[in-house]
Parts: C-alpha cells; structure tokens; sequence
C-alpha cells in the first residue's frame, strides 16, 4: 500500500490527522492532549513509535493544543511557519523546530509533504498535501473561501479531509452572536456544507475517500452532510470525521482498485459520530 490515513478528531475541540507508509508517519496538527492521541492511536492499532513529525496548519488552540508535550516527549520535529510559531507563544526545543515554505516539498522518509497558503483568519495557515508512490492524500480544513490553490491540490488528489463546518439555514437560526456568525461565513472563516459540495461536484467523483471535517457542533449535523454528498457520491466513499472520537484508518495504493476509474461498486456511507 501507498499511504494510510485516519483522523483522531476533527472539530473545534481539537484537530488531529494521520497520514503514513509502511514505515514513517505524520501528524497533520495536534489539537488533543498528548494522552488522549495516545489512547485513539492505541485503539487503532497505531504506533507513536511511527510518527516521524508535525506539521502545522495555523496556530488555532484547537489545531496545536498537544504539540509541547508531544514534540518533547517523542522528541518530534515540528514543521511550522516563523509567523505561525510567534503567534502560538509556544517555547519549543529550538532542535525540534523546522521552519517550511509555501509550496516546499519535505521529504519525511518516503513521503512528500506540500504546504501551500490558505484563507483563513490565522497568521500565516497553510493547508497540507501528502504523496508517497503515486498516491496523494489532502487536509483541507479552516479554509474561508475556495481559492484557485485549494482546487488546484484538491484535483490531484485520491482522497482527502475536507471542511463543511456549517449548514447554511442552520448558522443563520442558530444563537451565536451575528459577529460570530460574520466571522464564520467570511472569507476567513469556514466552510460551508454547500461550498464543499460544489467544490466536491467540480472536482468529480475520482477519489476514492472524502472525509468531511472539522463540522460544527451546533451549526451542522453529519446527516446533512452524507444526505447531501449522497447526491454524486459516485465511487467516493463519504466519511463524516468525528469530533468525539477517532476514525478508522483507510488505506489506498497506487493500483488499489478504488482508484479505477468506470469500477462500479455501491456507495458507502460511514458515520463516525
């Protein structure tokens, strides 16, 4: 197999993806105490052992919360923009800091790591590509408003974790003050079920997996989301990322049967929540 991936949580209260080959591993942000990775890495069978570094999309507590006591304890590299890494106050072991580029491939064993810049109300955010053997996987979260990169990597993607933090009618009659509601659905903000979809319906139906994220807890519901992406799901597996626990971990390799295009099979729905 190519590359493996899974979320350990995906939502406002913390954020943490994993993405790996056979023999080296990363987290995409750390948003969850240091034990509480440790026990969903437990429980699905993974190795920190295998984790090789972090990397860091913006410096939201909810995306870097763990990042201290992982780095220090697993002595960890932690791949991170100078502007993102000043507007977290965090004072890291110099050693393990590793300052990255927009657009920059790293190379962590056999994966291929590519930030690139993205909407969003933080200092310097980036969203993440990983590859390794022909196979690529995204995190596409936090993102205000779909720009010309996040299409751009998006398409040339087998399957990926993207946002649809909020349904429309459900933010417009909720509680949150209207600031709140302003910031959310602004070009720096979040999102929406409907924006992820049309992204989605562009890009077509080629990945194998789509693992909706990082859904708000009281402006969305995961049945909206599979109802709606239901719709072209096609060959996709449509996957809601939890915000309570983690996922399972999926694989897909570069001849993986998924990825063949006019293969008809059901669709499938998962619903982690």
């Amino acid at each position: 197999m190519a590359l493996s991936f899974a979320s350990l949580n995906s939502g406002s209260n913390g954020n943490c993806y994993y993405l790996a080959n056979e023999k080296d591993a990363i987290f995409v942000d750390a948003g969850l105490s240091c034990k509480e990775t440790e026990r969903r890495m437990a429980r699905m069978g993974l190795s920190m052992e295998k984790v090789r570094a972090i990397f860091v999309s913006h410096e939201h507590s909810d995306h870097i919360r763990g990042i201290p006591v992982l780095s220090k304890k697993y002595r960890l590299p932690v791949y991170i923009t100078q502007r993102t890494l000043k507007s977290t106050g965090f004072e890291l072991d110099e050693q393990l800091v590793r300052h990255f580029n927009a657009n920059e491939e790293i190379l962590i064993g056999e994966l291929s790591v590519l930030g690139f810049p993205k909407f969003h109300d933080a200092a310097d955010p980036h969203s993440f590509t990983v590859s390794c053997r022909g196979v690529r996987v995204g995190v596409f979260t936090d993102i205000g408003t779909p720009c010309d990169h996040l299409i751009h990597h998006l398409s040339g993607c087998h399957a990926a974790f993207l946002e649809a933090n909020y349904d429309e009618d459900m933010l417009d009659k909720g509680t949150y003050p209207y600031h709140l509601k302003a910031r959310i659905r602004g070009g720096n903000g979040h999102l929406s079920n409907r924006q992820a979809f049309e992204i989605f319906q562009e890009m077509g139906t080629q990945m194998s997996h789509l693992l909706l994220s990082h859904l708000s807890r009281d402006n969305n519901k995961p049945e909206l989301v599979l109802d709606l992406f239901g719709e072209i799901a096609g060959n996709t597996e449509i996957v809601v990322a939890s915000r309570y626990c983690e996922s399972k971990v999926y694989h897909i390799g570069k001849n993986d049967k998924k990825l063949m295009s006019g293969m008809m099979r059901p669709v499938q729905y998962s619903l982690f929540d």
